[in-house]
């Protein structure tokens, strides 16, 4: 028999780690032989070491997901504790771990979005939440923004709006895309915020007139677009999607697989606006990303369109319970440790005035915005034309944080700060000085 306390993985050094990484590990989003990743041999609260023991503070949460930190003591016991108890289970099994996610997870909902459809993370929660608005309406087509990221998968990299649909597009999806508020970049011609948002509501009410309202199932939009930038829609934006909807009879799907969980200070983004959509769809940090888990959030009515129908959809690891575990811990966590007001004063009192005061001193910072840890600064090489900084430049200002400790996430000309939402304020003042030294070393 074999002994319980042995133990199946093989301690490997950084070298040997990064030896077969490269040997027979195929990332996403790469063309393989530029790529060069950093080895993680350790990780904790808001800091990851690499391969050489350098210290980081983690302003990505990975691929924000990590929102309650690295190796959270309660958290990793909950996984161990559902692990000697039940591992696994297929999902047509009732059992304690998903069905008390699920409660809590709808406790947090807005309105009444009260049955949750688990699945293995964003895109196909995403997917879900498609195919159950196409079934519910009798429709077909998806409206959704340019300016946008729903995943990886044939259905949610259609909808996406940015580049990286592209050479996945076939146009066969039935989708269709339209210009969302951004403010600092408007396709509106627009001054002030109210501006931007009444033009951009006009466009939408355009687009879905000239594409024929009846056709069309369901608009979906990220409450706060994300990996597209982090732009804040304008007050009143979000509630006039939903008048929409409701006179033309579509179905909202609010995507908050990134902002939700505390991360736009709020449990979910779409609260600063108080509107409830339809269909809520989550991943990420539903369990700070422990185990992979994702969701759809139902609303009775869309429910309701299943009570004598078969929903054609399901998958092997639909609240898995050592997901749904991680999940509860989280929530509770969250619940008794305040973290969601924490992430909301981080931003109100150190993000916004730091990033500012970064904005006033380094030329090329455009614009810095953001709400709770949810952060983005787009750099440019000129004020005036707001003509994007490019690539190289940004690559060295991204060397010069880590050379300083910090590790930001980079998407385009914008480095985002994204950090645990457990952080604290001396680390957040901590990285927007080293993001000021990088940047007053990249630009000299």
């Amino acid at each position: 028999m074999t002994d319980p306390t042995t133990t199946e993985l093989v301690d490997l050094t950084p070298e040997r780690t990064y030896e077969l990484d490269r040997a027979h590990v195929f990332h996403s989003w790469s063309a393989q032989g530029a790529l060069s990743p950093m080895v993680v041999t350790k990780a904790e609260g808001s800091h990851v070491w690499d391969g050489a023991g350098a210290r980081y503070l983690d302003f990505t949460s990975q691929l924000v997901f990590t929102n309650l930190g690295h190796q959270h003591p309660r958290l990793v016991a909950a996984i161990q504790e559902q692990a000697a108890h039940l591992c696994t289970v297929a999902p047509a099994f009732a059992n304690a771990a998903r069905s008390e996610a699920a409660r809590l997870i709808a406790s947090h909902t807005p309105g009444d979005l009260g049955k949750v459809f688990f699945t293995n993370g964003g895109a196909d929660a995403n997917e879900h939440a498609i195919r159950m608005a196409r079934l519910h309406t009798g429709r077909h087509k998806v409206l959704s923004t340019y300016r946008s990221y729903h995943g990886g998968t044939q259905l949610a990299v259609n909808v996406t709006g940015d580049w990286r649909r592209h050479d996945n597009d076939h146009a066969s999806t039935g989708t269709v895309h339209f210009f969302g508020p951004y403010l600092y970049r408007s396709a509106f011609h627009a001054e002030t915020e109210a501006q931007e948002c009444e033009r951009a509501l006009e466009h939408l009410e355009q687009t879905i007139v000239m594409e024929g309202s009846s056709t069309i199932a369901a608009i979906i939009l990220e409450s706060i677009p994300g990996t597209a930038g982090i732009m804040l829609p304008p007050a009143g934006y979000l509630a006039g999607v939903r008048e929409l909807c409701d006179r033309f009879g579509l179905v909202m799907i609010a995507d908050e697989v990134m902002a939700g969980f505390g991360r736009a200070g709020r449990w979910f983004a779409i609260d600063h606006d108080e509107v409830v959509p339809d269909l809520l769809t989550f991943a990420k940090g539903v369990n700070s990303g422990y185990v992979p888990m994702g969701g759809v959030a139902i609303s009775p009515a869309i429910a309701a369109t299943f009570d004598d129908r078969v929903y054609p959809g399901g998958l092997t690891y639909s609240g898995h319970p050592l997901a749904a575990a991680a999940a509860v811990a989280t929530i509770r966590t969250m619940e008794d440790d305040r973290v969601v007001e924490h992430a909301a004063a981080l931003g109100a009192e150190v993000f916004a005035p730091g990033l500012a005061a970064l904005a006033d001193e380094h030329a090329w910072v455009g614009e810095a915005r953001g709400t709770g840890a949810f952060w983005a600064v787009e750099l440019v090489a000129d004020a005036a034309t707001r003509e994007p900084l490019d690539a190289a430049r940004v690559g060295a200002v991204v060397a010069a944080c880590k050379r300083r400790g910090l590790l930001p996430m980079a998407n385009a000309n914008r480095i985002h700060l994204v950090p645990p939402l457990t952080t604290t304020a001396g680390q957040v003042r901590e990285a927007i000085s080293s993001l000021g030294e990088a940047l007053a070393e990249a630009s000299a």
